[in-house]
């Protein structure tokens, strides 16, 4: 379904990711962990066309991406939830999710989208008519993966979707994450949280310095000594 092949990417003079190269098959829950400032971020919004490459492909479906502008991948079927989430604090819920379903093809499908969303997070239909900034880190954390679903997505980036939240959150955060992804969505997820981006994710890959320097199941990375030490403290 998605193909990098050489990514490279830099702030100014400064790289960021250099010759990264990855897939992610069709359906498939795919994790990239690594430690703070390995370039998930850049990686991610590159991927969503919120950064640029300078260099290599980003090919989906066949289709090669690399150069398109950001709206463009969204029409494409991709959308991110990005770090800390970026809401609109003094619209209300259901604007927010609005906001997510403004393509086309997402807008003749606004209803349904809407249901499958509060489905899956029941809080957030008790709070439509309430400003997202009054919400609490978890439903707000909600609303982002939300809007982002609104749109339909056939690929869903996630960056960070544990951030700042507490253990029990956390969990059902990575339930409703499953959930999407146990329905067909392709779900490509970076996170800090190694332990728990394992226990749900089909393959993962270790992002380091900007390159990637291991990829396996969970299982496979778990074995690895190297990567135990380094990411679960053991």
């Amino acid at each position: 379904m998605l193909e990098v092949r050489d990514l490279q990417v830099a702030y100014g003079q400064a790289p960021a990711l250099w010759g990264v190269s990855f897939d992610l098959r069709e359906h498939e829950l795919l994790c990239v962990v690594g430690p703070n400032g390995a370039g998930k971020t850049t990686l991610i919004n590159t991927l969503a066309g919120m950064l640029r490459a300078h260099a290599g492909r980003i090919v989906l479906d066949g289709r090669d991406i690399t150069t398109l502008p950001p709206y463009r991948f969204c029409e494409a079927g991709v959308a991110i939830v990005p770090e800390g989430r970026r809401l609109f604090g003094s619209m209300s819920v259901l604007e927010n999710l609005e906001i997510g379903s403004l393509l086309a093809a997402a807008k003749a499908r606004r209803a349904d989208s809407l249901g499958a969303v509060l489905g899956l997070f029941p809080v957030l239909k008790e709070k439509l008519g309430q400003a997202a900034g009054e919400l609490s880190g978890g439903q707000q954390q909600m609303l982002a993966i939300g809007r982002a679903l609104m749109a339909r997505p056939r690929l869903l980036l996630l960056d960070e979707p544990s951030l700042g939240l507490s253990p029990l959150i956390v969990n059902e955060m990575f339930g409703a994450i499953r959930r999407v992804n146990d329905e067909g969505t392709a779900v490509l997820l970076v996170e800090q949280n190694v332990s728990m981006a394992l226990r749900v994710a089909q393959r993962a890959y270790v992002l380091e310095h900007g390159r990637m320097v291991a990829e396996g199941t969970p299982d496979e990375l778990m074995q690895r000594d190297e990567v135990r030490r380094a990411y679960l403290g053991v």
